[in-house]
């Protein structure tokens, strides 16, 4: 609300509409399979399994060492994240088989994934395998390292995960953050047909 000028009564009010939050895009299933399997690459592969199976952020998986694996716990741990606390996610029997591979075939020294010089992997390097797997595998061309994160949260609450676990995968402060994932999935059952639309009666 403004004032015109402090002579008059009449004001002005803001009618625009306020912004609603836009729901984050995501890969269906089938689609993240396409993206990862288009990358020959061991090491690529790798980190795409990585981020999605984590819920990963590009620079969390950067910064990554190589004693972050927890093996024998099933858990991957995420030191100084975002809002610099250290949390724990999933550890995929998967994609704990698929980085003991790698590492025997590229034995990495410090961290997790390093650059040709052996200093920690760049950002950049990650964004541009994921633009050359997204160009192969012919998935949606907006696809970025954040729609791996995003698509893993989606999936877990379409297999009935709780709100609570995801919110501690994810790291985010606050479970409304993290909701914005089930209003995805709300979307997605209102648009489910019921079985008798199959029929030809």
């Amino acid at each position: 609300m403004k004032r015109l000028n402090s002579g008059q009564n009449f004001f002005l009010y803001d009618i625009r509409p306020r912004s609603t939050k836009k729901l984050p895009g995501f890969l269906s299933k089938g689609d993240v399979e396409k993206l990862i399997k288009s990358c020959i690459n061991i090491k690529h592969q790798t980190i795409l399994k990585i981020i999605y199976s984590a819920g990963l952020r590009l620079g969390e998986l950067t910064k990554l060492k190589t004693k972050d694996i927890l093996y024998d716990q099933g858990l991957i741990r995420i030191k100084s994240a975002k809002n610099n606390k250290d949390r724990y996610s999933i550890l995929s029997p998967k994609v704990a088989k698929a980085t003991q591979e790698y590492i025997t075939l590229f034995k990495p020294n410090y961290w997790l994934f390093e650059g040709q010089d052996g200093g920690k992997y760049s950002d950049r390097s990650v964004q541009n395998i994921l633009k050359n797997a997204v160009i192969k595998s012919g998935v949606d061309e907006n696809t970025t390292v954040h729609t791996l994160r995003h698509s893993f949260a989606t999936h877990l609450i379409m297999n009935g995960i709780d709100i609570r676990t995801i919110q501690t995968y994810l790291g985010h402060e606050s479970i409304k953050t993290t909701e914005i994932y089930t209003q995805i999935t709300d979307k997605m059952k209102s648009q489910v047909k019921s079985p008798i639309d199959d029929l030809d009666i």
